[in-house]
């Protein structure tokens, strides 16, 4: 991965983006359908992982934020969870370092955007990998630190990135675990770019799909739960902006892509 600097922290007080961490709000702006460039990127963020998933399965998404997968995911028994008690979650307060579910619960295990959050991602893998049934899939939508999101991290001073901390650390934190709105946009580039140093330090699964995508949908898209400015699209200018995404994202990933996909199945 290019880098721009190895390392860029910002205080929240700095964040030029609006109504950071308020899921309340985000839940209230989607569901007021006010934005076709909001829904056709929460969309496109969830239907893909319906490849992999079958409708009469088990499945559970960790860490949901403000929840939109229920929406898209194509499952009879899919719940969510997250590290709040917020009233649309199926479970409450779970720490996806060490959930309350029995071994071997799910077929699979959905994962957006929360990777880049978690302190000790060695240790979220290892638990996935015990709550998931033999043959299950961990599903990842996840940030990717190209040059372009390093650049666009800069100017927002949203959530930063840090390259010199070790994400196989059981002992260093990739983040602040004091703070559950702290991010290192770094953290999955680091864990899946080299297949080799993944599998090294990650015991148990396979990784059978991996796929640069995302940018003008994303910065157009005007925020998931944290807000900017963002300029109303009809669906013809969408699927332009989806095709010329697809281009460079396939061509350039390491310049343009602001998110990567993931099926890691477990052993």
């Amino acid at each position: 991965m290019l880098k721009i600097k190895k390392k860029a922290k910002f205080k929240h007080h700095q964040n030029r983006m609006k109504n950071e961490g308020d899921v309340k709000n985000s839940r209230a702006f989607f569901y007021s359908k006010k934005s076709k460039n909001l829904h056709f990127l929460i969309e496109k963020r969830f239907d893909w992982m319906n490849e992999y998933i079958n409708y009469d399965s088990k499945g559970l998404e960790v860490g949901t934020g403000p929840g939109f997968s229920k929406d898209f995911i194509k499952c009879k028994d899919f719940k969510i969870s997250d590290y709040t008690n917020d009233e649309f979650l199926d479970y409450k307060n779970v720490d996806v370092l060490k959930t309350p579910f029995s071994d071997n619960s799910f077929d699979f295990v959905v994962s957006s955007n929360m990777i880049h959050h978690v302190p000790y991602p060695k240790l979220f893998f290892k638990e996935m990998n015990r709550i998931l049934k033999k043959n299950g899939k961990l599903i990842i939508q996840d940030v990717s630190c190209s040059v372009m999101h390093q650049i666009i991290t800069l100017i927002m001073k949203h959530e930063g990135f840090n390259f010199e901390t070790d994400v196989f650390s059981t002992d260093e934190c990739s983040t602040d675990k004091e703070d559950l709105w702290s991010g290192n946009i770094a953290i999955p580039n680091m864990i899946f770019e080299d297949k080799d140093i993944f599998y090294k330090n990650i015991n148990g699964f396979k990784i059978i799909h991996h796929k640069y995508t995302e940018f003008l949908c994303f910065i157009n898209s005007g925020g998931v739960i944290s807000k900017t400015f963002y300029v109303p699209l009809n669906n013809f200018f969408l699927k332009i902006f989806d095709i010329t995404d697809k281009m460079l994202t396939k061509l350039f990933p390491s310049i343009f892509a602001l998110q990567q996909q993931l099926v890691l199945v477990k052993l």
